[in-house]
């Protein structure tokens, strides 16, 4: 398991934990990050990600990106 920062550009990933306290793991969950979903980094800058996740494209921070397991 690693965190979604690590991720190969264009590579598929299974999600297999979001970590975080209560209000953070709702939010992700609510933006379509839930565990065996699928996610793939389109794009990322300093640490910051552009995620495709459920057919959408979604950016997050960096902080984010490390609350999300694959």
């Amino acid at each position: 398991m690693m965190p979604l920062t690590l991720a190969n550009i264009g590579e598929e990933n299974i999600i297999k934990r979001i970590g975080g306290r209560g209000e953070t793991k709702r939010h992700l969950e609510n933006l379509g990050f839930t565990a065996g979903g699928n996610v793939t980094v389109v794009s990322s800058m300093g640490g910051n990600v552009i995620v495709s996740v459920k057919g959408a494209r979604i950016a997050i921070s960096r902080e984010m990106a490390q609350k999300i397991m694959i």
